[in-house]
């Protein structure tokens, strides 16, 4: 078992801060050159105190702010415009930026794609989700509508 201290937030594990305890294979094979963690050593407390403190400097400042975003995320439906061939199969998929770039397109603010999860592959037009983890507490489900782009 490897010690890692996560760098980025990695569903299922864990948050930008947080010590974890992984399989060597994953942390050397995965965690490690993606840049998603650091190996832990004891002078590592002073590294996770800056990771805490940028990332509450990221998050939104209070829960109230949270669940009006969320309220209009919801609310609205997003339209994404991309590549597609004549059936409506997409040109590759749609990735998180493109999702975080249509939602400020469409004047509902600034979301970090790291924070966007696609469950299924969207490589076809149509209606489709994505969630946004805006808190630890708080996520929204954004309605997206991937359309050919002419």
């Amino acid at each position: 078992m490897s010690k890692l201290i996560l760098t980025h937030e990695v569903t299922g594990l864990g948050t930008p801060g947080d010590v974890v305890d992984v399989k060597n294979g994953y942390a050397r094979n995965y965690l490690i050159p993606q840049g998603f963690a650091v190996a832990w050593t004891r002078g590592g407390e002073k590294q996770i105190e800056s990771i805490k403190a940028a990332r509450s400097a990221r998050e939104l400042a209070t829960l109230e702010e949270a669940q009006q975003l969320k309220a209009r995320l919801e609310d609205t439906t997003v339209t994404l415009a991309v590549k597609a061939g004549a059936e409506g199969r997409l040109f590759g998929s749609v990735k998180t930026a493109d999702v975080a770039d249509a939602v400020a397109a469409a004047g509902l603010g600034q979301i970090d794609k790291r924070k966007i999860e696609i469950p299924t592959a969207i490589k076809a037009v149509g209606s489709h989700e994505a969630t946004v983890r805006l808190r630890d507490d708080v996520a929204a489900t954004i309605s997206l509508t991937v359309v050919a782009a002419r």
